[in-house]
């Protein structure tokens, strides 16, 4: 097998891109080469292949949603939930449950609104916004890219 190489600025911009997602663990393989980086209570730690642990970077929680852009404001009245991660969006819980929100339905800052999927992980996503939900851009089961418009918050 060939030997993975990564450096310093390739490690940290893969930490960087896990603080923004609200990713929390990322495993990379090949070979005997074996990288282990976990979101840790505001701390990110990197795992070497001989297990032992040492923080990288001291970094904030990472917050399961984005900052709408410019644009998708400029398009939508009122602020715009968008997909932090690539993934499958579900409005529920489960099949069988309850959609977390509908058009109407009042919401505060840190309700779950939705569910990305992604790896086969269920990343619930948490409202930034105080307000009534106005629209909802996205059929449940659709795929979703990161910085698309999810929601419309008033």
């Amino acid at each position: 097998m060939g030997e993975m190489k990564l450096s310093v600025a390739e490690i940290t911009k893969l930490m960087e891109q896990m603080e923004r997602t609200g990713l929390g663990k990322l495993v990379l393989e090949d070979g005997d080469f074996k990288l282990n980086l976990s979101a840790k209570r505001q701390e990110l730690v990197c795992t070497s292949t001989a297990g032992t642990e040492a923080p990288v970077a001291a970094v904030a929680a990472a917050s399961a949603s984005v900052q709408p852009t410019e644009e998708a404001n400029a398009r939508y009245s009122g602020n715009v939930m968008e997909a932090p991660i690539v993934g499958t969006f579900y409005s529920s819980p489960a099949p069988d449950k309850e959609p977390f929100v509908a058009v109407g339905k009042q919401v505060k800052k840190g309700d779950v609104l939705f569910i990305i999927e992604s790896m086969k992980l269920m990343n619930e996503i948490q409202s930034e916004y105080d307000g009534e939900v106005a629209e909802i851009l996205v059929e449940d089961g659709a795929p979703v890219e990161y910085g698309q418009p999810i929601m419309v918050i008033r």
